[in-house]
């Protein structure tokens, strides 16, 4: 496994893959995020990860301040996952200039998830764009946790007319039935899963959990 900071450095990596599965993700990675990258490397000879913590995404700087971010960790993982190539790039590469765009998805940002979260789901689509861009998938894969993101990058995606396909995968739950996600590092772990819930309320106020990938796994980040 090979791992990059910088586009120019990725891109030669991948300057002869014409079939790259991708897995973009905010890092603070779970055997979600692995359920993606099982996938991707069923169906592709490359396979190509994504860990970035994207800014933009974030109307809660409190929120961003606290997302979990465990790059060692998670490098380690996908190496035993059988990944090729790590983008973690910094927030300068990824936005050398500050990205402008300001889409329309209709009601279909401004509902649900996004109607608490304002400019959410367009910091999602700036951040998906640009890195489809860099990595030139053939498919990306997301968990189906983030519904609404799958919907909202499927739109991104028709509206640029980006030739990539999304592909959505099945919710990776705990034994106990909730979903698997970054934020659940936030859960106090003596207690019980009921008062974990609580908790996560009571952590919201201060950093709120609402997700990448939403969106933990871009997902956004998937898983």
């Amino acid at each position: 496994m090979r791992s990059f900071t910088t586009v120019e450095g990725l891109q030669q990596a991948l300057a002869n893959s014409s079939d790259i599965g991708f897995v973009p993700t905010m890092g603070a990675l779970h055997a979600g995020h692995l359920s993606l990258v099982e996938q991707a490397r069923k169906n592709h000879p490359t396979v190509v990860v994504s860990v970035f913590v994207n800014p933009t995404q974030f109307n809660d700087p409190n929120d961003l301040k606290c997302y979990p971010r465990t790059l060692d960790a998670d490098l380690a993982l996908l190496e035993e996952a059988g990944v090729d190539y790590v983008f973690a790039p910094s927030v300068e590469e990824i936005y050398p200039t500050t990205d402008p765009r300001t889409f329309d998805f209709g009601q279909l940002d401004k509902v649900m998830e996004g109607a608490t979260r304002p400019g959410h789901f367009n910091g999602v689509a700036q951040v998906v764009s640009r890195l489809f861009e860099i990595v030139k998938p053939r498919k990306a894969y997301f968990g189906e946790k983030d519904f609404q993101q799958i919907a909202v990058v499927r739109e991104m995606v028709r509206q640029l007319g980006m030739p990539v396909e999304i592909v959505a995968c099945p919710i990776v739950r705990d034994t106990d039935g909730l979903a698997l996600s970054s934020r659940n590092t936030l859960l106090v772990p003596p207690r019980g899963r009921t008062d974990d819930l609580s908790s996560v309320k009571d952590c919201g106020r201060a950093c709120s959990v609402g997700d990448a990938n939403g969106t933990d796994e871009m997902g956004c980040h998937g898983g």
